[in-house]
């Protein structure tokens, strides 16, 4: 587990949780999760077909990177936990923009490669419908500089592995007013919106594909509950002057619900965030101490005690 330091306490204590939530996870856990050198059971009367992740040895199949066991017809192969960012089309993810020039901006998107996001991919200033010139070449900074960060959605997959992203829809756009967080890509829960809206707190919350996780301060403006308003919102400028402190703490303390989850490995979505959350301050754990190693512990056997009651 990648997080604090653990004392002899907090390691037996940590892992008697670990060993509950396998408990918990029952046979599917052994089936579905495999180690190198792990035996991969197949049907070798039917045949199958070696995937990435896999090597046969002396007549078993043998995995070769900790991960899940993926199934698609009769191909097998173990997808890598630990592994960069796989994209998918329409994937909806949170990015730094590296580079500026020709016609496009190049995006860390934790991926193999940096994206493209193509300048006609781009809404222009005012929602204006036009074929770019060089004119809007030149004028490209002042849409988005080195070190920005977006969000975008996934238009294409090339078999090089680089991508092509787009910002055309209002919802996507520079990023402000809020704090990144990176976590493992598969830990992030996929579903059907990706930009949420705490209303009760004032924080808007874009979970990356790709594992930048995007909290921020949600805007005035955004009084309509309309598809992709939440998202504008997050994406709008909501003023030059400084943030309120309790929105401000808010803000680090979801941060800080999310780095939590992200080193126990425990899914990250909406709910999970909110309870993590709901969990500190009904434990009157301080923001600064919500990433000390009692924190940790109490979290991971709060979710090991309530998968054991499912």
């Amino acid at each position: 587990m990648s997080g604090p330091h653990l004392d002899a306490d907090h390691e037996l204590r940590i892992a008697k949780a670990q060993r509950l939530l396998r408990d918990a996870a029952g046979g599917m856990h052994s089936r579905a999760f495999v180690n190198v050198g792990d035996v991969i059971p197949v049907d070798h009367e039917a045949g199958y077909l070696r995937g990435h992740g896999t090597q046969p040895v002396k007549e078993e199949l043998l995995a070769t990177v900790c991960g899940v066991v993926e199934r698609v017809n009769k191909l097998v192969s173990v997808r890598p936990l630990r592994a960069r960012y796989n994209a998918e089309t329409g994937d909806v993810v949170v990015g730094r923009v590296t580079e500026v020039g020709g016609n496009r901006w190049k995006v860390d998107v934790n991926s193999r490669k940096d994206a493209e996001l193509l300048l006609a991919a781009v809404n222009l200033p005012g929602g204006i419908q036009r074929r770019r010139t060089a004119i809007d070449e030149l004028n490209m900074r002042d849409l988005y500089v080195e070190n920005d960060l977006i969000s975008a959605e996934v238009q294409s997959l090339h078999q090089d592995g680089s991508l092509h992203l787009h910002t055309r829809s209002l919802k996507y756009g520079k990023l402000r007013n809020g704090q990144l967080v990176r976590v493992a890509p598969y830990l992030i829960k996929r579903l059907k919106q990706h930009f949420h809206q705490l209303k009760d707190l004032g924080v808007d919350l874009i979970l990356g594909c790709n594992g930048f996780i995007w909290i921020s301060a949600a805007s005035p403006g955004n009084k309509d509950n309309l598809p992709g308003s939440v998202a504008t919102s997050a994406s709008a400028v909501v003023g030059e002057s400084p943030l309120q402190f309790e929105v401000r703490e808010r803000i680090c303390r979801l941060a800080n619900s999310v780095r939590v989850l992200g080193a126990l490995g425990l899914l990250i979505s909406p709910d999970s965030i909110m309870q993590t959350y709901e969990a500190s301050l009904l434990w009157e754990v301080p923001v600064k101490d919500m990433l000390s190693a009692d924190f940790y512990v109490k979290l991971a056997e709060k979710e090991a005690e309530q998968r054991m009651k499912r």
